[in-house]
């Protein structure tokens, strides 16, 4: 009985030290995290953390706290440390990825394909698109010769530099240049952008040798789109994904909305708000045709019909 009394007492020593023991160790995984959440904070004028990324990702815990750890180091680096410079990056960015699960180019189009998008380089240039139909390596060397400082369709640099990471870096001289800033060569550089941390880090180059930044802070969605996509392809997209981003990083786009006068040749979400209130295209672009609908809008609500949408124009528009 003496044994026995002293067994179970040993045993419930044990399992209090094993509770103290998880106790202690969840303790310090929390204090740790409370720790590094402090002091990722602290690289951005806001607080941003893995749950705004996987939110706005949507591609679980665990990666989007990976991707994060690649943003915390990245992002303060290139000056993207507002709520609207992190939005437009990860607006454009998820646009361009399909929400960053594209770091490679997907070149598998089909024949008929090819000669619809590519014709230049397929049916106009007398080429058979047949003889390509679902071989993305051929179809690269093509369409991707002799430009960008790629050699011609036999040297094989359409495929080697074709789009890689979350902006799609393509083509030998905009490998070289980003490779250069980091100390790697065009190669190396073409592997490093498919890795989390290089995806964001050629993506945050391209952003900042094209002046990005200035775009957020005018909260320009457009000018943001022209500078990436050479025209507005995909703009909607783009516009409800930085809307959506704005909002959960804690800008919502309302603000800027209910106080800046609208007017002929200004762009942005506020314009875009605004061309849905009033039911016509929104492409973000406060153009001729918008200054139109905004006469005929204001004319028909007992307003000064100027085309101008100020104070008093905003409230009857969204109240």
């Amino acid at each position: 009985m003496k044994n026995f009394a002293i067994m179970r007492v040993t045993a419930a020593t044990l399992l209090i030290s094993k509770y103290v023991m998880v106790a202690h160790a969840k303790n310090a995984v929390s204090q740790l995290r409370r720790k590094r959440n402090k002091q990722m904070s602290n690289n951005f004028n806001f607080r941003f953390h893995p749950g705004h990324v996987n939110e706005l990702l949507q591609c679980g815990e665990r990666s989007a706290e990976s991707w994060f750890e690649a943003m915390n180091n990245m992002f303060p680096k290139y000056d993207i440390i507002t709520e609207h410079r992190v939005a437009g990056f990860i607006a454009q960015t998820a646009h361009e990825s399909n929400k960053y699960n594209a770091l490679t180019e997907n070149l598998n189009y089909s024949a008929a394909a090819l000669d619809k998008i590519f014709g230049k380089y397929f049916k106009r240039a007398g080429r058979d698109a047949k003889q390509y139909h679902r071989q993305p390596e051929k179809i690269a060397n093509v369409i991707y010769a002799n430009r960008m400082d790629n050699g011609d369709t036999d040297s094989g640099d359409g495929w080697r530099f074709r789009g890689g990471g979350i902006l799609q870096l393509t083509g030998r001289y905009n490998y070289t240049k980003f490779g250069n800033s980091v100390g790697l060569s065009a190669l190396e550089a073409t592997k490093y952008v498919r890795t989390k941390f290089g995806a964001i880090e050629s993506a945050c180059w391209f952003w900042e040798s094209n002046d990005i930044n200035r775009y957020c802070d005018n909260n320009d969605i457009v000018g943001m789109t022209k500078r990436i996509n050479g025209g507005t392809i995909g703009l909607e997209d783009r516009i409800h994904h930085y809307e959506h981003a704005l909002e959960i990083l804690g800008a919502p786009v309302v603000e800027n909305v209910t106080h800046r006068t609208l007017k002929m040749g200004m762009r942005g979400t506020d314009v875009s708000k605004m061309q849905r209130a009033l039911g016509i295209h929104a492409d973000g672009d406060f153009g001729p045709g918008t200054a139109k609908a905004v006469k005929r809008w204001q004319a028909q609500n007992g307003l000064t019909a100027d085309g101008i949408v100020g104070r008093q124009t905003l409230l009857r528009l969204y109240n």
